[in-house]
């Protein structure tokens, strides 16, 4: 992950502290929110998400090490503890509690800096999970993708083994134009021996199943030097 995508909540009664850390960490490219304390806290992770969280053991109320504790029950957000108190009892204590990394205070503002770029260089990246309808409806017309079958109200509507592998493709890619190059490439993968110029046949008989005019298609439509995209409702 990189700094620039990073989101980082600094939690920390000292608000000398806290304005110094945000500047600082601002200017290095993160998006900082900071908190007061950890009821403070609480509220802002009601509402927002973040990439990891920097987190003072000594507060009033509440301290650091409980509300890591509790936080690592509900969160996988890497946790970092600040704490005046350098002991090897305290740092296991923090450990223990779940957080990532433990720093002990006064300390070099750089050396936190490389601390939380190490931890975020270990989270995986992620990427956008996109989440298909089990059914692609074309007006009266409905396509189960998880069965492979096309229905008109109450009746199956036949496809042949050529179309039946189009409508597969192309629910696996829905508004998104497929070439005739594409279209061929698939159907190979699935033991099918069709030719560029064969496609549009195919997507002619296709759409009298699907259109209520196919010569004017309204779901699947040709895209001028893209190729065919199927757009449901």
């Amino acid at each position: 992950m990189k700094a620039d995508d990073a989101h980082l909540l600094i939690v920390d009664d000292d608000e000398r502290i806290r304005s110094l850390l945000r500047k600082f960490l601002v200017r290095s490219g993160f998006l900082v929110t900071t908190a007061r304390d950890a009821a403070h806290a609480r509220r802002i992770l009601s509402g927002l998400e973040f990439d990891l969280i920097v987190l003072d053991v000594m507060m009033p109320g509440e301290d650091g090490v409980t509300l890591c504790r509790d936080l690592r029950q509900k969160l996988t957000t890497p946790i970092m503890l600040l704490t005046a108190k350098a002991e090897t009892d305290d740092r296991i204590s923090g450990l223990e509690a779940g957080a990532d990394d433990y720093l002990a205070k006064p300390f070099e503002p750089k050396e936190l800096l490389l601390r939380i770029n190490a931890i975020l260089r270990r989270m995986p990246e992620t990427e956008p999970v996109v989440v298909l309808p089990k059914v692609m409806h074309m007006g009266p017309v409905r396509y189960d993708i998880e069965r492979g079958e096309l229905w008109e109200g109450e009746a199956l509507v036949r496809l042949t083994a050529t179309e039946s592998q189009l409508m597969r493709i192309f629910s696996g890619h829905p508004g998104e134009p497929m070439s005739r190059a594409q279209l061929v490439e698939e159907l190979s993968r699935s033991g099918g021996q069709t030719q560029e110029r064969a496609v549009d046949v195919q997507i002619t008989r296709l759409r009298r199943k699907i259109e209520a005019d196919p010569k004017q298609p309204r779901y699947l439509q040709t895209v001028r030097g893209a190729g065919y995209m199927l757009a449901p409702e």
